[in-house]
């Protein structure tokens, strides 16, 4: 009988022999011929995430040598080596391996550590990404690490962790002996239209202004600023990332407690919409923690779905190896 295939753009028919053995698996380094395969795995994975969203082979090649979003922990990483497995000529699974340095320089928790930065494969599979994850974890410790962590970090916002809608790479960090962290966070996305306009309010006076990581909108109240809310309004990188046009991410949402279940957030996000709406903004992310109890902000996720956002998935983060 005939099966049919995708993969990459294309789709193709090819024999399929019931009882036929299958292709030999071919592990290696990824080479940049590899490019167009392994970007359409990648947008796979965030296309389970974010409708409509992906990324080019440039942004893809650009966190494989470098890591451009992550200007903190990006300067730590000492060593990076991407492995690929081929089935039949067909790449199938993709890691990415880093190794952060072991000076003072480097964060305590991450100091000598090695992480499979991401783990990517179609989830018929399996057996290709144990075979892979097996190879990348020899790898890490032939560079010597400490401990092993791993993440799903995309070139896209909101793709990291492992998010619930790839429990194929759950399921294979399970099988290689990863176990995920306590924490758990809601990834959540409004449709600008559906959210609440800007208002007046004689009590409050709205300050607007860069913050330490996007524009800022601040409630001050007399001459005591009393919440702030930092939102990106353009996520396209000056326009390398085009697929993102449109969308806008949450930096942080606070308002002190004295002020709460006062409307102050409403209207933070209020003057903030009605910005992102007049620049040509649609979508907006948010998130929220859901685990540990510590780390939950109280009434956070009821707050943001009572003014139009809905959950896009929940993401684990903190697998280690072993633990």
């Amino acid at each position: 009988m005939l099966g049919r295939y995708r993969t990459g753009g294309g789709s193709f028919r090819r024999p399929f022999v019931q009882g036929c053995a299958m292709p030999p698996i071919e592990i290696r380094p990824f080479r940049r011929s590899d490019r167009d395969q392994l970007t359409a795995l990648v947008n796979a994975h965030i296309d389970a995430v974010l409708p409509g969203v992906s990324v080019s082979p440039n942004a893809v090649l650009g966190q494989l040598e470098r890591s451009p979003d992550e200007p903190i922990v990006g300067p730590w990483i000492v060593a990076r080596e991407t492995l690929v497995a081929l089935r039949d000529g067909v790449l199938a699974a993709a890691v990415h391996l880093v190794r952060y340095g072991d000076d003072n320089r480097v964060g305590a928790d991450m100091r000598g550590t090695g992480e499979l930065t991401w783990l990517l494969f179609r989830p018929q599979e399996g057996a290709v990404a144990d075979a892979l994850c097996a190879a990348g974890l020899a790898t890490l410790r032939r560079l010597g690490v400490t401990s092993i962590h791993a993440d799903g970090g995309l070139p896209a916002p909101a793709t990291y962790g492992v998010p619930a809608r790839w429990p194929h790479v759950a399921a294979a960090l399970d099988r290689a002996g990863f176990r995920p962290g306590e924490r758990i966070e809601a990834v959540l996305v409004a449709d600008l239209a559906d959210l609440p306009g800007a208002t007046g309010r004689p009590d409050l006076a709205l300050r607007f202004e860069l913050g330490d990581n996007a524009p800022r909108f601040s409630a001050v109240h007399g001459d005591r600023v009393v919440g702030h809310y930092e939102v990106q309004s353009d996520l396209t990188a000056g326009g390398t990332l085009s697929r993102l046009d449109g969308w806008a991410d949450t930096w942080s949402l606070y308002v002190e407690p004295d002020f709460r279940r006062r409307g102050v957030a409403t209207w933070l996000v209020g003057h903030a919409a009605d910005r992102l709406r007049f620049g040509g903004a649609r979508r907006l992310l948010d998130y929220a923690v859901i685990a540990p109890e510590s780390d939950v902000e109280p009434g956070l996720l009821p707050f943001l779905t009572a003014i139009g956002f809905r959950e896009l998935t929940r993401t684990t983060r903190g697998w280690t190896l072993g633990r």
